[in-house]
C-alpha cells in the first residue's frame, strides 16, 4: 500500500534531481609537483605549453558531445561548469600533473590527432570533478539514505507486536481527554505524551495524586515517583522525548493535529508510529481522522473513532466589546503580540482595574501563578490579558473570550514569515477555552474588540475545519552520520540541505522545516566538534530572535569543545547572577532570556551530563528566577511606565518583535489615559493599526494593500518602510512621534479627536512646564 501510494503520490515514485545549487565543491589545491611524476612526462614528451594547454581546454568545455557525457554522469549544466573551471584551473596553475594526463596534453597540443584529441581529457576531467564534487560517486547510496516512504518500518518493535489505536474526537472542551487519561490511570503501565511542559506536568500531578506512581520526563527535567529513582510504571512527557523502545500497556497521544505541525509534527509522527504499546490512544481534532486512519492502514492497525460534542454550550456574541469600559469579571482579550499585552494591560490598569498576562516567552511557573491568580475567586484580579498561548496546558475560569485582533504571524511550510488571519483551527482552540466544565461559567462566549472584526470571525468560526492531509518527518541522527561518512567534507548545513533535496516522501508525509536547525548549525560550524555532539546542539530548544540565548549556546558550544566542564560558578558569572526585579520591561524581557540560558542549560545537561554537571543547582536558581519574572509581571503597568519614561521623550519602549501586530482600524483613535492624554503605547498601536490595517481581510486575497490610509496622514514613506518589514523598530517610533508632533503643530490631526489631540497638547506642555 505505501510503495503504491509513492508511486502515485508525484515525488515518490522516481528519484528527484537532485538540487545542484547544494552541491558546495570541495577545494582541491593545484599540484606542487612531483619531480619524478615531471621527469618521465617532460623525459617522454616536452614541457607542457601552457598558452596551448589553455586553448584546448576551453575547446574541451565547448563540445556538445562533452556536454552530453558530463549530463550522463550526474553533471548537470551547473556542476558542469564549476567543475570545469576548476579543472583549467587545477592544470593551469599546477607546476606539473601525472604523466598520463602530461602525455594526452602533449598530443592535443602538438596537433598529434592520431594520438589525441580533446575528447580524451574526459576521464581526467570527470576523476576531477568527483574529487571536487565527492556526492557524484556515491549518489545512489545517498538516496536510499534519505528514502523517507516507508516510515513504518524504522520502528520494527511496534511493528512486532498488534496496536489498538483508539481516536478520541472532539472540539476543545469535550472531555476526549479526560477519557483517555481514565484509561491511562487504569492500566499496568503507560505512557501520555503532551505538546507541553505545562500538559506533562498536569498528567504527571493528577497520576500522582491519584496513587498511579507516575514519573515526568521532559528536555530540561526528569522527575521519579519513587525517591529510590527507580523508573515508575507510568510516565508524562513531552512528545519529543517519548521512548520508542519501552512496552507500555497504553499510550495516549495528545493534539494529534499538530502532527501536520512545519517544525515539530515529526514527533507526533514518531509516536505514533514508533510506540510499543498494546493501546495507543490518540486525541484531538476530527480533521485528523483520516489521516490517522491511513497512516495505520499502512501498519495493518484499525483504527477505532470515538466522537465527543463540547460539554458546555459557546456562543458567538452579535455585538463586540468597542471598549475596555465594557470589560467584564471573567473576561480574556486575545492578542497576538507582546506588544499589545502590554498596551491593553497598560490600558486596562489605567481603568482601574487588575489584569493577569500570559504569553508563550513567560517560564511555565510563571504562566501557572498567573493563572491561579487569574482563576483565584477571592483575587481582586478579574481580567486576562493573554496570546494564543492559553490555547493549551492550562485550565482557566474565563467567561469571554474577546479577540483584540483577527491577524496574526505565522511561518508557512517554507519557513517564510506571513501576516494571515487566524485559521479555523486556530480560531476554535481559542475561542474554546471559554465556559470550561467544572468551572463557575457554565457557558462560553466569544466575541471580537472591533465589530468589523466580528464579522470576518463568525465567517472563520463557521468554516470547516480542513482535513489534515500529511505527517511530518525528520531526518535522524542516523542518517545523517551516514550522509555524513559519504560527505566527510560537508558542513553539517549542507547535509541537512543536500539531504532534504535528495528525500522522497509520499503523499502521506512531509519533511518538516528545518530552518531552525540550520540556524545553529551554522552559527556553531567553526566550532571543532563531533558530528554526533553537534547534531544535538543544533537540536537544542532555543528561540533564534534572542541574542543573548543564542550568544549563550555558542559559548556552551566553544567551552564544550575544549572539554571544560560549564560549570555552575561560571554560568553566574555569564548571567550575572543574582538578579534583581526588573525596572523596566527590557530587564523582565532580559530575565526571560536568562530563564530560557538555564532551560537550555538543564537541556544539555541531560544528554552531556559530565560536561553539564550542575543541573540540581541550577534547577534551584532557576525556581527563584520564576519568582523574580513573577513580580515583574505582577507589575507589569509599573514597567511600562518605568521604560516610557526611560526611552526618548514622548516615546514608549516597545520590545522588538518579527511581528509586531495591532488590531483594526478602530484601534487608531488614541486611548486618553485617566489623565485625558493620549497614551504613547496607544500611538504606536495607532500606527501599526493603520500601516496593517490591510491584513484583516487576507483570507481572501493576502497582503491586499491600503498604504492609502496611512499617506492620508502624510507618514507614506515611514509606512512603506513598516509594511515592507513587517516590524517597529525605536527609532521608526521615536520619527512617527516626531512626525506626529508636526502634525499637530500644524493643525491636523492623525490620531484621536481635535478634542482628545488639544487635551494631549496641553498635558505636554503642563509636562514641560
Amino acid at each position: 500500500a505505501a510503495a503504491s501510494s509513492s508511486a502515485s503520490s508525484g515525488d515518490g515514485g522516481a528519484a528527484r534531481a537532485p538540487d545542484t545549487s547544494l552541491f558546495v565543491p570541495v577545494p582541491l589545491k593545484p599540484g606542487l609537483g612531483d619531480a619524478a611524476e615531471e621527469d618521465v612526462g617532460a623525459e617522454l614528451t616536452r614541457p607542457l605549453d601552457k598558452g596551448e594547454v589553455l586553448k584546448n581546454l576551453n575547446k574541451f568545455y565547448k563540445r556538445k558531445e562533452i556536454q552530453r557525457l558530463g549530463a550522463e554522469n550526474g553533471l548537470d549544466a551547473r556542476l558542469f561548469h564549476q567543475a570545469f573551471i576548476s579543472f583549467r584551473k587545477y592544470i593551469m596553475e599546477s607546476s606539473s600533473v601525472s604523466a598520463d594526463l602530461h602525455i594526452i596534453l602533449n598530443d592535443i597540443c602538438c596537433g598529434f590527432v592520431l594520438l589525441g584529441h580533446v575528447d580524451d581529457l574526459f576521464p581526467f576531467f570527470l576523476r576531477h570533478a568527483k574529487q571536487i564534487f565527492p556526492m557524484l560517486d556515491c549518489m545512489d547510496d545517498l538516496r536510499k539514505i534519505s528514502d523517507l516512504r516507508l516510515p513504518p518500518n524504522w520502528y520494527p518493535d511496534a511493528r512486532a507486536i498488534q496496536r489498538k489505536i483508539i481516536f478520541h474526537a472532539g472540539p476543545t472542551n469535550s472531555g476526549k481527554t479526560y477519557h483517555a487519561i481514565q484509561r491511562f490511570l487504569s492500566a499496568k503501565s503507560g505512557i501520555y505524551c503532551g505538546p507541553l511542559k505545562l500538559l506533562a506536568h498536569e498528567i504527571f500531578q493528577k497520576s500522582n495524586d491519584a496513587n498511579v506512581p507516575c514519573d515526568l520526563v521532559t528536555g530540561e527535567e526528569r522527575v521519579f515517583a519513587n525517591e529510590d529513582a527507580r523508573q515508575a510504571p507510568h510516565v508524562a512527557c513531552t512528545i519529543e522525548m517519548c521512548s520508542t523502545n519501552t512496552p507500555y500497556e497504553v499510550a495516549v497521544i495528545d493534539e494529534i493535529q499538530m502532527i501536520r505541525d512545519p517544525a515539530r509534527g515529526w514527533a507526533w509522527t514518531r509516536a505514533l508510529l514508533g510506540l510499543c504499546a498494546e493501546e495507543i490512544h490518540v486525541c484531538g481534532e476530527p480533521a485528523a481522522i483520516d489521516l490517522v486512519t491511513e497512516l495505520m492502514y499502512t501498519t495493518g492497525e484499525e483504527v477505532e473513532v470515538r466522537n465527543y460534542k463540547r460539554l458546555t454550550p459557546l456562543t458567538v456574541l452579535d455585538y463586540a466589546l468597542e471598549s475596555l469600559d465594557n470589560l467584564r469579571p471573567g473576561d480574556c482579550i486575545v492578542c497576538f503580540s507582546k506588544n499589545d499585552i502590554y498596551s491593553v494591560s497598560r490600558q486596562i490598569e489605567a481603568r482601574g482595574l487588575e489584569c493577569a498576562v500570559i504569553y508563550g516567552s513567560l517560564p511555565p511557573g510563571t504562566k501557572l501563578e498567573q493563572a491561579k491568580k487569574f482563576n483565584d475567586p477571592d483575587d481582586p484580579c478579574k481580567i486576562l490579558v493573554a496570546t494564543d498561548a492559553i490555547g493549551m496546558g492550562l485550565n482557566l475560569c474565563i467567561r469571554r473570550i474577546i479577540f483584540n485582533s483577527i491577524v496574526k504571524p505565522t511561518v508557512n511550510e517554507k519557513g517564510e514569515k506571513e501576516i494571515d488571519s487566524i485559521s479555523t483551527s486556530q480560531a476554535l482552540q481559542i475561542a474554546g477555552r471559554a465556559g470550561r466544565f467544572g468551572s463557575s461559567f457554565k457557558q462560553g462566549e466569544v466575541t471580537t474588540m472591533h465589530h468589523d472584526d466580528l464579522v470576518q470571525l463568525k465567517e472563520i468560526l463557521s468554516e470547516a475545519v480542513p482535513p489534515v492531509k500529511a505527517a511530518g518527518l525528520h531526518p535522524t541522527p542516523e542518517q545523517i552520520e551516514m550522509f555524513a561518512y559519504h560527505l566527510p567534507d560537508a558542513t553539517l548545513s549542507n547535509l541537512i540541505d543536500i539531504f532534504v533535496s535528495l528525500s522522497q516522501v509520499d503523499g502521506m508525509y512531509f519533511v518538516c522545516n528545518i530552518d531552525d536547525f540550520k540556524f545553529l548549525a551554522d552559527m556553531i560550524q567553526h566550532i571543532p566538534l563531533n558530528l554526533r555532539s553537534r547534531y544535538v546542539f543544533c537540536t537544542a530548544p532555543l528561540n533564534r530572535k534572542e541574542p543573548f540565548v543564542c550568544t549563550t549556546l555558542l559559548k556552551f558550544a566553544r567551552q564544550f569543545s575544549r572539554n571544560e566542564p560549564l560549570t555552575f560558578d561560571w554560568l553566574c558569572r555569564h548571567t550575572k547572577w543574582p538578579l534583581a526585579a526588573p525596572k523596566n520591561i527590557k530587564e523582565l524581557v532580559h530575565l526571560e532570556a536568562v530563564h530560557d540560558v538555564f532551560d537550555l542549560y538543564l537541556w544539555l545537561s541531560y544528554r552531556f551530563m559530565d560536561m553539564f554537571p550542575d543541573a540540581v543547582l541550577v534547577r534551584e536558581i532557576q525556581k527563584k528566577l520564576d519568582d523574580i519574572i513573577q513580580i515583574g509581571v505582577c507589575n507589569i503597568t509599573k514597567l511600562i511606565r518605568a521604560s516610557q519614561s526611560a526611552a526618548a521623550p514622548g516615546t514608549a519602549e516597545v520590545v522588538s518583535e518579527d511581528f509586531p501586530l495591532s488590531g483594526t482600524q478602530k484601534d487608531a483613535r488614541a486611548v486618553p489615559d485617566r489623565h485625558g492624554a493620549a497614551s504613547t503605547e496607544a500611538l504606536s498601536i495607532a500606527v501599526e493599526a493603520a500601516g496593517l490595517r490591510r491584513a484583516k481581510n487576507l483570507r481572501s486575497s493576502r497582503l491586499v494593500g491600503r498604504q492609502e490610509d496611512l499617506k492620508s496622514y502624510g507618514r507614506g514613506s515611514l509606512a512603506n518602510r513598516l509594511l515592507r518589514e513587517g516590524l517597529l523598530t525605536q527609532e521608526m517610533l521615536r520619527q512617527l512621534e516626531s512626525e506626529w508632533q508636526d502634525q499637530h503643530r500644524s493643525g491636523r490631526h492623525g490620531f484621536g479627536s481635535k478634542r482628545d489631540d488639544q487635551q494631549s497638547s496641553k498635558e505636554t506642555r503642563k509636562k514641560r512646564k
